[in-house]
């Protein structure tokens, strides 16, 4: 099993559930890596689901995509990265009617992007189930140079654009679908405590 309990936190940070099969007529399915296992989850609650339902998945180097198949959903993408499925996500939620269940579930990047495209849509993010699985890596935003780094797995790190040294901080920001890093030895540069792993 992939999944990780976090550790509470600030309000910001977003909070995972176990994705449930709902009712209805249309069921977008977006998962990235160990998240198919979840998607496999929901198929043995309800095999009738995957009739109607369209799956988008980024295998990230797992082996998880044929099984996926194999379970016959209405409608399956399968893509490198999450940039490469960004406009299918972004078109198949402007044709999306009243009703549709929408399941995000893999690594907390794919989720706050999915998640931050769904709002773009007009869908509430309380309207989205969410289930975390996999990597723990973070997303993470320079609050200095706004650069955008992916998977990060230490605090601290440094930024993949500007070069500081970063904090990795709990605080979220849905409209960036990134959490936020500051600059850990702005006062006193050069001292910087020893990386260690997140949730180590």
């Amino acid at each position: 099993m992939s999944k990780f309990q976090f550790p509470e936190s600030i309000k910001s940070r977003p909070v995972y559930g176990t994705l449930k099969a709902r009712p209805g007529k249309y069921h977008l399915m977006i998962a990235d890596a160990e998240g198919a296992e979840a998607i496999l989850h929901l198929h043995e609650q309800d095999a009738g689901l995957m009739a109607k339902a369209h799956i988008i998945y980024i295998p990230k180097g797992s082996n998880l995509g044929e099984r996926l198949r194999a379970i016959r959903p209405a409608q399956y993408y399968e893509g490198p990265t999450y940039e490469a499925a960004a406009s299918r996500i972004e078109r198949v939620l402007e044709a999306t009617h009243m009703g549709t269940q929408i399941y995000l579930t893999g690594t907390e990047g794919l989720m706050g992007q999915a998640m931050r495209a769904c709002m773009n849509a007009g869908i509430p993010h309380t309207a989205i189930q969410t289930e975390h699985r996999g990597s723990v890596a973070r997303r993470m935003q320079c609050v200095h140079c706004k650069g955008i780094t992916e998977d990060v797995e230490t605090d601290p790190f440094e930024c993949s654009h500007c070069g500081l040294n970063l904090f990795v901080r709990d605080h979220y920001s849905r409209r960036l679908a990134a959490f936020q890093g500051v600059c850990i030895d702005a006062e006193d540069p050069g001292n910087v405590p020893e990386k260690v792993e997140l949730y180590k």
